[in-house]
């Protein structure tokens, strides 16, 4: 069975933690997966907020699946 990949986030969940698969454009077509916040979603343009704080660029037609993920849950500390 395979799983169906669908796009389920809007301009409405700028600010909120996404989960999001896009096309990359090379010579062979594959895809990447980037786990951030939303920062903005303007013209068609994602940028989204990685954990390391890096911020990433994604245009809104190589979107192939989408979601809002849950906060990463608190650091546990050592013991």
């Amino acid at each position: 069975m395979r799983a169906r990949l669908v796009v389920r986030i809007t301009p409405a969940d700028v600010g909120r933690r996404v989960s999001l698969r896009s096309r990359l454009h090379g010579a062979a077509p594959s895809a990447t997966d980037t786990v951030g916040y939303l920062r903005s979603w303007v013209d068609d343009e994602l940028l989204v907020e990685r954990k390391d704080g890096a911020t990433v660029r994604i245009h809104a037609a190589d979107l192939i699946a989408g979601k809002v993920v849950p906060d990463q849950p608190p650091q546990r500390r050592g013991r």
